[in-house]
């Protein structure tokens, strides 16, 4: 099924679909992704991230970005304080990878995990309706490109995920950049949409 992004019932319907431990496909502020609520301790056990590897083959080594709603949101994964260099470029299209604090409600064995807070605020209220973060990956099949039409992601994915919510093409989205912080260091890994000065 698609649903147009504008649709007053759009949130709430994606919102179902996420809490019911279900893949969904939806626009972000660089391109559309696969998105999973993510698993989190005494709440959610849905093995979501195995679901979207399992339609995209991709490899088990390889995770997905958190998508959360709030900046303040990190507080309750990581321990380490964002430069505010990076802390002010939130919402928008930047992932930090972080170390994972060991008392996190994620499930997660991870020592470290990327995390973005989306520019869109259609996404940022599915994911604070949704009251816990969200998988995101680029909508392809694993070593193809990225597929930037609707009717293109509808030829591929249709019949393998119940709700795409249509929010226009989105060809030549330049992608999110990449950095990391760890001992206080800031590295980037990926300039995309926002330039950071490695």
């Amino acid at each position: 099924m698609t649903c147009a992004k504008d649709d007053l019932d759009s949130v709430s319907k994606t919102v179902s679909h996420l809490v019911s431990g279900e893949v969904v496909i939806v626009p972000t502020d660089t391109v559309y992704g696969f998105s999973a609520v993510v698993d989190l301790k005494g709440k959610s056990c849905f093995n979501a991230d195995r679901k979207i590897r399992e339609i995209k083959g991709r490899d088990e080594g390889k995770p997905f970005i958190h998508l959360i709603s709030s900046p303040k949101d990190i507080e309750a994964f990581s321990a380490v304080k964002i430069p505010p260099v990076l802390f002010e470029k939130w919402p928008g299209p930047l992932t930090v990878i972080v170390p994972v604090k060991k008392d996190s409600p994620l499930c997660s064995t991870l020592e470290t995990v990327a995390f973005r807070c989306p520019g869109d605020k259609w996404l940022r209220d599915v994911i604070r309706e949704t009251g816990a973060p969200i998988f995101s990956t680029s909508v392809n099949r694993s070593g193809f490109p990225v597929i930037d039409t609707v009717a293109g992601i509808e030829s591929e994915f249709s019949g393998e995920v119940p709700l795409i919510v249509d929010d226009g093409d989105k060809k030549g989205s330049v992608p999110s950049t990449i950095v990391s912080v760890l001992d206080g260091r800031i590295k980037v890994l990926r300039q995309g949409a926002v330039v950071i000065d490695s």
